[in-house]
């Protein structure tokens, strides 16, 4: 067995072209593992964590290019980098040819399309402010899904957009549904009269779809991107967007998403609130319930029981809201006491050494919703992306205790794709989690909708059947699947290939993160 290793200095692919070539060198005879990266110190983290780490690749910088490959012998690794290299050429040509059907720029888009009133800017952090200021100046509303944007220029970029009276979504803005028209990682839902704004793309994706399941509709969702709450952007575009919507005939009911804003920020967003008389739900994740009500808005302590107001709310406003509180409070009584027992039934499987909970996360939102949910029930959690700064992770590569991994952090898609396009990385780490004697329960969220991975269920079954497999006590496996049966992967479809495989599947993150925190209670406190 060896590993070699080449390095193209300052060569730039996109993430797809990188995570396509790759998978296309594991087909390969001989080939145990490969990696077509760039040279950032995470990436070399993982590579080291797989043995893919050359002396070569030790000494490359960010801007470039890193293909390492492991095969039974140097000359099955000698093929397979001179492959990566004809394949990289190849999708170099193949763009080269549609180039002049394809606008490069900004001002050669809005030539060919000039009724077109809104951009989608995907590039590399560093370029994406100076795209989206010619948007702006185009009079385009933009949905900036790059991330890696430096926060003066979020700044900038909103303050203008606000004079100008554009809507500015994100930068890392996963998700938009804007007139029916999905953007980004958002799901199939039917149209409605319900309108969600969101500084969390996958809490947004979440409730989206858990209202869809219960057969209620959308007018719009707006992500506004993660750091819009924060004292330095002020809540400019959420605050643009609620009052967009609090106007909107077709919106009868608004539901607000995020992580705890600023307070001053929180102030001003409740303040906007109070002076609406449509019923607005609002999850703050983790933030202070009493103060969303004070401001006369329902508050929801999940994205699971906010999509579960705001669908009763639309469906039923004649009745009282204390009475439909009330329901929901008791349904989700009734579901955690079922599992209670799976939990019981679970736990009866492990041994003794099993009891940390290793989360692994392709959304934000939904490890900092799980981090949230089993502080209840194990205590605090390591991760990379903690509810508190004393329990980050050193080396968020290697799990300590009980711990979350947000896979979709800046640290992990700078020079890759992101974890919802790309598995191959959480696969890895299923497997080293599954290695551990002392892990008891891996929990997994599978992301469906337009523009991820086309089968992510069906890749994480196969990653769980190899662990069961290849380990003498495997951990439970825990998942919850996000999206509808409209998506392009189909919910059903996803459920069921998990199941095959072995895993427990919930209906929602938040019932996914108590399910395992109750199988981990029973565990045996650490010696």
């Amino acid at each position: 067995m060896t590993t070699q290793s080449l390095i193209r200095r300052s060569e730039y692919h996109d993430s797809v072209t990188l995570m396509l070539v790759a998978r296309e060198l594991l087909n390969l005879p001989s080939v145990l593992d490969a990696a077509v990266v760039m040279g950032t110190e995470a990436n070399k983290g993982i590579l080291a964590e797989a043995d893919l780490l050359t002396v070569e690749v030790q000494a490359a910088n960010p801007n470039d290019l890193v293909i390492a490959v492991r095969a039974e012998n140097d000359e099955s690794a000698r093929a397979a980098l001179a492959r990566a290299e004809e394949l990289l050429a190849q999708k170099r040509a193949v763009a080269a040819e549609g180039e002049e059907y394809q606008p490069r720029s900004i001002e050669t888009a809005v030539r060919t399309e000039p009724e077109a009133n809104l951009a989608v800017i995907s590039v590399a952090g560093r370029y994406a402010a100076g795209e989206a200021r010619k948007a702006l100046q185009k009079g385009l509303h933009i949905f900036l899904f790059s991330d890696n944007v430096p926060l003066e220029d979020e700044i900038e970029l909103k303050r203008y957009a606000q004079e100008e009276g554009l809507l500015l979504m994100g930068p890392d803005a996963g998700t938009a549904i804007i007139n029916g028209v999905a953007l980004g990682f958002a799901n199939a839902v039917p149209e409605g009269s319900i309108g969600l704004v969101a500084a969390a793309g996958t809490g947004l994706q979440e409730v989206t779809s858990l209202i869809a399941r219960q057969g209620g509709g959308i007018s719009q969702a707006v992500g506004v991107g993660g750091r819009d709450l924060s004292e330095a952007v002020g809540g400019i575009m959420m605050m643009e967007s609620l009052m967009a919507l609090q106007e909107d005939p077709d919106t009868q009911a608004l539901v607000l998403i995020s992580k705890p804003p600023a307070p001053g920020v929180a102030e001003k967003v409740l303040g906007l609130v109070r002076e609406s008389d449509k019923p607005t739900v609002v999850c703050f994740l983790g933030g202070d319930p009493s103060a969303v009500a004070a401001a006369g808005a329902i508050p929801a302590t999940t994205l699971e029981e906010a999509a579960l107001l705001a669908g009763r709310l639309a469906a039923a406003s004649q009745q009282p809201v204390e009475q439909v509180i009330a329901e929901i409070k008791r349904e989700l009584e009734r579901r955690d006491e079922g599992l209670e027992g799976l939990a019981a039934e679970a736990r009866a499987k492990l041994t003794e050494r099993q009891r940390y909970v290793r989360g692994l996360f392709c959304g934000g939102t939904f490890c900092y919703e799980a981090l949230l949910l089993l502080r209840d029930f194990i205590g605090n959690v390591h991760s990379n992306a903690p509810l508190e700064k004393r329990h980050k992770l050193a080396d968020s590569n290697k799990s300590l205790a009980h711990t979350c991994v947000d896979l979709g952090e800046d640290e992990f898609t700078v020079g890759r794709p992101h974890p919802m396009l790309d598995l191959s990385l959480r696969n890895r780490r299923i497997q080293w989690e599954a290695e551990d004697p002392e892990t008891a329960v891996i929990l997994l969220d599978v992301v469906l909708g337009y523009g991820v991975h086309p089968d992510p269920a069906g890749e994480t079954a196969e990653a769980i059947r190899a662990c069961r497999d290849a380990t003498p006590n495997p951990p439970i496996f825990v998942a919850h699947v996000c999206g509808t049966e409209r998506d392009p992967q189909n919910l059903a479809e996803q459920k069921r290939k998990l199941r095959e495989a072995g895993a427990l599947v919930a209906g929602s993150n938040a019932a996914a993160a108590r399910l395992a925190g109750m199988i981990a209670r029973a565990a045996p406190a650490p010696g």
